[in-house]
């Protein structure tokens, strides 16, 4: 707890009911030299805001934790088992699925067929590996996990006229609103850029939980990590941040 002192009491404020929120930090090679070490610095900063997170009674249930970097294109070429266009050229993000594994399958039929529909092609879909066991998820956190799987999408044209930039964010923007709309199906980030991993997980249990994170061909030039307290809602998979642009205090 803080105590402005600067600030008297009045009226029905009172300094000892100052609080400490969530906890922010970036890290960021001011070259713009991707390397693994960003994304580790990054998370040792997190785990030094665990003290901004919040927790219940059970320890291993946090509020929720993540992490935002740039989009690992020499990873994911190594990862998948389609190809892939330039860098730049292609969005990837990680969809929360439902659970049930049959109805995973229909949402990502569904997804598919919007991604036409805004002018997009679905170069595949990865299994995202997640490992719930080594991060020592709790159970409540458990009992609402998604099911995980990256998109990766390309715009419909090909060559010199495919999509990059500002063009391409906007229609993956529009793909993520209509599926979270139509679907349910919550997309942390999906963009040509960057990438999120978060989730109702502690500090400590977001590396652990991710493998990706763990993974030396995994590069960024930056990182930006949150650790949340949650205050007028309660934790959940897709209230985790970073979001895709900020990360709120």
């Amino acid at each position: 707890m803080a105590t402005n002192a600067a600030v008297p009491s009045e009226g029905l404020y009172a300094p000892d009911f100052e609080h400490d929120a969530c906890g922010v930090a970036m890290v960021a090679d001011l070259a713009g030299r991707r390397d693994h070490s960003i994304v580790r610095k990054a998370i040792t900063a997190l785990l030094r805001l665990e003290h901004r997170g919040a927790r219940g009674a059970e320890e291993n249930t946090g509020d929720g934790a993540g992490i935002l970097i740039q989009v690992p294109d020499e990873f994911f070429r190594a990862v998948v088992d389609f190809e892939l266009p330039a860098a730049g050229t292609y969005a990837a993000g990680i969809a929360f699925l439902p659970a049930d594994p049959a109805a995973a399958d229909e949402a990502a039929t569904a997804i598919e067929q919007l991604a036409t529909e805004e002018n997009l092609r679905v170069l595949g879909w990865r299994a995202l590996p997640v490992d719930p066991d080594k991060a020592d998820i709790g159970p409540t956190a458990r009992a609402v996990m998604p099911s995980f799987r990256q998109l990766f999408v390309a715009g419909a044209e090909d060559g010199d006229d495919a999509p990059t930039g500002i063009d391409l964010e906007r229609r993956t923007f529009c793909l993520r609103k209509r599926a979270e709309h139509s679907t349910g199906v919550y997309f942390p980030s999906l963009s040509p850029r960057t990438i999120v991993y978060k989730g109702m997980l502690a500090e400590p249990q977001v590396d652990a939980f991710y493998p990706d994170l763990l993974d030396t061909r995994v590069t960024s030039a930056l990182a930006v990590v949150h650790s949340r307290f949650s205050t007028n809602t309660f934790p959940d998979w897709p209230l985790a941040h970073p979001y895709r642009y900020v990360a709120q205090r």
